[in-house]
């Protein structure tokens, strides 16, 4: 019995008895809960949970489903396969195990050391051969269909042990032209024109040379392969716009300025608020009152001599 399989059943519908693929479960092998629990509890190997279900293996044979509830196996389950024969009311277990659920937290899948290794992995002091048989590499002297390469190991003794096959280098192109320096990113789209007509663009050699080269100003992608299409705002043509720098002013005499100094906004209502009493004084005089007293100007008291003579 595959026990792994057993993920893979449907559960039983308790109303039919039947799974999701229309077999049904034997009522023997299905209310053997307490048969598939005690198997389980006397492997020793871990709490046995609530019992989680029931599918079906086949005619005769059933998987009972228990939460396993052990430190650091968060989902998993215990698994219990009972089974019984034709014509028979007696169940037996066929085998247990611990397997994940649904939610159950799993380990990667597991891969080779050499394939884990990613671009940037590498440190001081790591070694890192070429695989057996690398593509990417051919032996120096077998032509590899870069003209400056193929030319240079016509000359015996001059030519390295291995190079880069045209395979090694159109991946080495797809890298670099999608990556960081390539005419897609953003600084790119914002240059002011390409690195190809910059003079800090130091061309490749060989076939490469018409796509790619390094960049050697230390302001912009220093030491980095750039594509021949990309741009940075530290080319080598650009000039600051016009009108640039701080605007010329003509100066100005302070002292052609009139000062004017206004009052406390305090002392500004105070103002308001005594004159408006003033006059309210004024408009309603109550009854009563005094006559105000008249004072007699020069012009007044001449007039008034003028009258006293003439009686």
């Amino acid at each position: 019995m595959d026990v792994v399989n057993a993920l893979d059943a449907h559960e039983v519908d308790a109303t039919s008895g039947a799974d999701g693929a229309g077999r049904t479960v034997q009522p023997t092998l299905a209310s053997a809960v307490d048969l598939a629990r005690a198997a389980l509890v006397d492997l020793d190997e871990g709490v046995v949970g609530a019992h989680l279900g029931v599918r079906a293996e086949d005619e005769f044979s059933a998987t009972h489903r228990f939460a396993a509830e052990l430190p650091g196996y968060r989902g998993w389950e215990w698994v219990a396969v009972v089974a019984t024969v034709p014509g028979s009311d007696r169940v037996t277990v066929s085998e247990l195990a611990l397997l994940p659920g649904a939610d159950a937290l799993t380990a990667p899948e597991w891969l080779p050391w050499d394939e884990r290794v990613r671009p940037g992995d590498l440190g001081p002091g790591d070694l890192l051969p070429p695989a057996p048989q690398d593509p990417r590499l051919v032996p120096g002297y077998v032509a590899n269909g870069d003209p400056v390469v193929d030319e240079m190991a016509r000359e015996v003794g001059l030519g390295r042990k291995q190079v880069m096959s045209l395979d090694g280098r159109l991946d080495a192109a797809q890298r670099w032209y999608g990556g960081a320096h390539g005419p897609e990113s953003d600084m790119a789209r914002s240059a002011p024109s390409i690195c190809a007509l910059c003079g800090f663009y130091l061309p490749l050699a060989g076939s490469l040379r018409t796509a790619f080269g390094v960049c050697g100003n230390e302001m912009a992608a220093d030491g980095q392969v750039v594509y021949a299409e990309y741009g940075c705002g530290a080319h080598s043509d650009t000039m600051l716009p016009h009108g640039a720098g701080s605007p010329a002013f003509a100066p100005y005499d302070d002292g052609a300025l009139e000062e004017v100094v206004l009052p406390a906004p305090a002392e500004v209502e105070a103002a308001i608020t005594e004159e408006a009493v003033t006059e309210e004084a004024a408009v309603e005089s109550p009854e009563g009152d005094e006559a105000p007293e008249v004072t007699e100007t020069s012009d007044t008291a001449e007039a008034s001599e003028s009258t006293q003579s003439a009686e």
